[in-house]
């Protein structure tokens, strides 16, 4: 059955940091909300892109070659196999992350934080 999510109660509901929490599922995917701070780690994803909205705040994702600077209502698709260093350098922002369902936020499953529902 359809159902509406509502963004901000979703949010309301955990305060942890580079922890996803998945607000709905489709086609295989997992649409994820996730509160960052700070600077994350090195990782890439090989067998899937990976889509960031900044939802609040800003994001700067480091690549290899460059800095991607996304504020509120921005987004960007990270292509499978690229590393990629997520950073919220100017306090929290709050994200929409769509992946591949099972996806391990950190690009390897010892060290993922898992997706859980909300």
């Amino acid at each position: 059955m359809p159902y509406k999510v509502n963004l901000d109660e979703k949010f309301g509901q955990f305060s942890e940091q580079w922890a996803p929490r998945i607000a709905a599922r489709f086609n295989g995917n997992e649409v994820r909300l996730c509160k960052v701070e700070g600077d994350y780690h090195w990782h890439s994803h090989p067998d899937t892109d990976e889509l960031f909205l900044v939802v609040e705040g800003e994001l700067e994702i480091d690549f290899r070659d460059r800095t991607e600077k996304l504020a509120a209502g921005e987004m960007i698709v990270v292509p499978r196999g690229t590393e990629h260093r997520p950073r919220a350098s100017k306090g929290e922002a709050k994200l929409f992350v769509m992946d591949t369902e099972g996806t391990p936020n950190s690009g390897d499953h010892a060290t993922a934080k898992v997706a859980v529902d909300i």
